[in-house]
């Protein structure tokens, strides 16, 4: 169980209501690049009050003015590492004095590293780790604490690496295997207790962020996403909407639910074809470039790498999957559609490139 004493588990339960954007305070890591960007300028144009939290300070200012002077009602920051549990019991006390509390606390903070698993530093995986494990780890726990008695959402970044492994990027895909038991885990304990707290992971496929500038790279070559790659907002959008309705998980990307569901229906086709094609298909033929941020926050405040080549700016899947149940279920038929085209896509895509 996470520190704090909860609710007696024979007790009433605690019904989650989530408020509506503009009544909420949210605290959200990794807000200086990609996902953690997007979702911070989405949030703050719905009305919701935030609290930032990134490694450079600088970075966060500019972003906070930026947010304010586009109307944003009220913005804060703090300069932290998740790795810090301690730092982020700092930022979650900075909220409670400005704001009198928060309703979302949103993990989104993540690094990676390209590279054979036997080639990787153990210094370097266990950063990785300290980064995508332990800060969801450190942010759920301060997070918990308070959302217990106040109720809410808590939203932790996972992958489609989460369901399924591909190679070159193996520490990454532990990390996030373990992000997922983790916030699993979670989920039941606060289940048993009757918390007013709603855990939701997100798993986005490929995305058109900083990841692979930022990633260290033990690689000869420039590594790559492979297609299809989604737009930064396709994620923001799936996290608000967590932020308000409750979600057990949400895959965002057609190509993630399609690539999850493959290495669960078909493992060793799956396996055969990830050995085969799954290397050549990261690789962009091109020297590698120098620089990570592995080590040392990027604060670039860039939402988009723009070399990913074509962008899909939504994800009918992804649509589908957030419509209330009636909507919903008259568009399964087209997202199931579409996951049988991207899937044998994605697999042509994959030969093509090797």
């Amino acid at each position: 169980m996470l520190q704090g004493a909860g609710p007696s588990p024979s007790g009433p339960a605690m019904r989650i209501q989530l408020k509506p954007l503009d009544q909420q305070t949210i605290v959200l890591t990794g807000a200086t690049s990609g996902i953690g960007l997007a979702t911070a300028r989405r949030a703050a144009k719905a009305g919701a009050r935030l609290m930032l939290i990134a490694r450079d300070e600088t970075a966060l200012a500019v972003l906070a003015d930026e947010l304010a002077a586009e109307g944003a009602p009220a913005v804060a920051y703090t300069a932290a590492d998740v790795a810090d549990e301690s730092q982020l019991q700092a930022a979650a006390d900075a909220a409670i004095d400005r704001f009198g509390g928060f309703d979302t606390w949103i993990n989104n903070a993540g690094v990676s590293v390209y590279g054979r698993i036997a080639d990787v530093s153990l210094e370097d995986q266990r950063k990785l780790f300290d980064t995508n494990y332990w800060g969801v780890v450190n942010g759920s726990r301060v997070a918990v604490k308070h959302l217990r008695e106040r109720g809410g959402a808590l939203i932790n970044l996972g992958s489609e690496l989460s369901d399924v492994a591909v190679p070159l990027q193996g520490p990454y895909v532990a990390s996030k295997h373990a992000v997922k038991g983790f916030t699993n885990s979670l989920r039941l304990e606060l289940k048993n207790e009757k918390a007013p707290v709603s855990v939701t992971l997100i798993k986005p496929a490929g995305i058109d962020t900083l990841f692979v500038e930022h990633a260290k790279n033990y690689l000869d070559e420039e590594p790559k996403l492979p297609p299809p790659v989604y737009a930064p907002e396709v994620v923001a959008k799936a996290i608000l909407h967590a932020a308000v309705h409750p979600e057990r998980d949400i895959y965002v990307g057609g190509a993630s639910r399609a690539m999850a569901g493959f290495g669960q229906r078909a493992p060793r086709l799956y396996d055969a074809i990830a050995s085969l094609l799954g290397v050549k298909a990261q690789l962009k033929g091109e020297p590698k470039q120098s620089g990570d941020a592995l080590y040392e926050g990027g604060g670039d405040l860039r939402e988009r790498s723009g070399k990913n080549g074509r962008v899909r700016e939504f994800s009918l899947y992804t649509d589908a999957r957030l419509q209330p149940a009636g909507a919903r279920a008259a568009l399964t038929g087209a997202a199931a559609v579409l996951l049988v085209m991207m899937a044998r896509r994605y697999v042509r895509q994959t030969r093509d490139a090797f």
